[in-house]
């Protein structure tokens, strides 16, 4: 049983940093990336025995992770309706004293994303699902996923745009 632990503990501080981007990019908070940290590693512990040696085993992990996200995302019972996108502007916090543009502040900006837009863009964008398979794990038509892309590029064109304009500005 120590030996497993062990194991383990080496697994996660192997994968840990890793792994926590990618939760990063598909929550809305830093704890609500750590909760799915947490609940991807149980996960990788439990279907350990299931990994066949076939492709790499970081891979692997990641898509557990991408899973746990989509998991979560289908567990939500709310989000802001997908036409309000005028509303979601109310949601969002405003950095006005940003110096550079780091990868933090854009990742800040997919965060602040709608629940559908981000998922969609970070399943397309990042980990390369197509549409269809999009569709398929979202539960959504093909189309909405498309759609779901283009505005979600929308509102982080505008949020980066804005952000450059306030650095000049700031000059």
């Amino acid at each position: 049983m120590q030996q497993r632990r062990s194991d383990q503990y080496r697994l996660y501080a192997m994968f840990s940093r890793q792994m926590f981007g990618v939760c990063l990019r598909y929550a809305a908070s830093h704890d609500e990336a750590q909760d799915m940290l947490q609940e991807g590693f149980i996960k990788v512990f439990s279907k350990l025995s299931s990994y066949n040696g076939k492709g790499a085993f970081e891979g692997w992990i990641r898509r557990i992770f991408v899973h746990v996200a989509i998991e979560k995302y289908r567990a939500r019972v709310y989000h802001l309706p997908l036409e309000d996108v005028v509303d979601y502007e109310a949601h969002v916090h405003h950095n006005h004293g940003v110096d550079t543009l780091h990868a933090r502040d854009i990742l800040r900006f997919v965060q602040q994303l709608p629940l559908q837009y981000r998922m969609v863009f970070n399943l397309y964008a990042l980990e390369g699902y197509s549409h269809k398979e999009i569709a398929r794990e979202l539960k959504i038509s093909e189309s909405t996923s498309r759609s779901n892309l283009a505005r979600a590029r929308v509102l982080l064109k505008d949020k980066l745009n804005q952000e450059v304009k306030l650095e000049v500005k700031a000059i």
